[in-house]
């Protein structure tokens, strides 16, 4: 049976869904994921150990609370993607590093939906936040990349890099021997 996982986050997972619905074949499992972000959680972490070292006690890690607000606030952006879905699915939320528990799921999965993330103003590498590279340069399955709103035009696209030629026709290029004291390459000796 084909497996399709749409990773589901906040603000781009409406095309995720659509796109796991046009492209999963009938009888597809469908797999919504979602993965709380726990830096923030770990940063109030952090704040309330602070505190303690202070003399303060607040009366509740405030890390903790936002981790089970995290949580529950995925489990709401999983309905609603079920929901818009309107097929059968399975629902996943994940806790760990975003990046590799997106990864550990794609596992033996037949197609991951994800969307861009980053510069969504032009076309090119910063299109895709370090999560999302992250899991493009390591999922261990085909990946489906989509625009969450209307892509940028090609002109958006950056020129290309001066091109500097090796040789100049009228002057000798640089030794191509590293161990020639000219070489660009070679290791110049300590000045006095």
């Amino acid at each position: 049976m084909t497996r399709v996982v749409a990773w589901i986050v906040e603000g781009t997972w409406p095309s995720c869904v659509d796109t796991a619905r046009a492209h999963a074949p009938d009888g597809a499992e469908i797999v919504l994921l979602h993965v709380p972000d726990p830096e923030v959680a770990a940063a109030a972490h952090a704040a309330f150990a602070g505190l303690l070292g202070r003399g303060g006690r607040p009366a509740r890690d405030p890390g903790t609370e936002l981790e089970h607000e995290a949580v529950a606030h995925g489990e709401q952006l999983l309905l609603a993607a079920a929901e818009r879905l309107g097929r059968p699915c399975s629902r996943r939320q994940r806790t760990g590093r975003v990046e590799r528990e997106v990864v550990a799921e794609a596992e033996g999965a037949d197609l991951l939906v994800l969307a861009r993330d980053g510069d969504r103003s032009r076309l090119g590498p910063h299109s895709l936040g370090p999560h999302s590279r992250f899991v493009v340069d390591h999922a261990p399955c085909p990946v489906l990349l989509v625009w969450p709103d209307t892509p940028p035009g090609t002109d958006t696209i950056p020129p290309p890099p001066h091109h500097h030629p090796r040789h100049h026709p009228d002057r000798p290029g640089p030794p191509e021997h590293p161990d020639h004291p000219d070489h660009p390459g070679h290791p110049r000796p300590p000045r006095p």
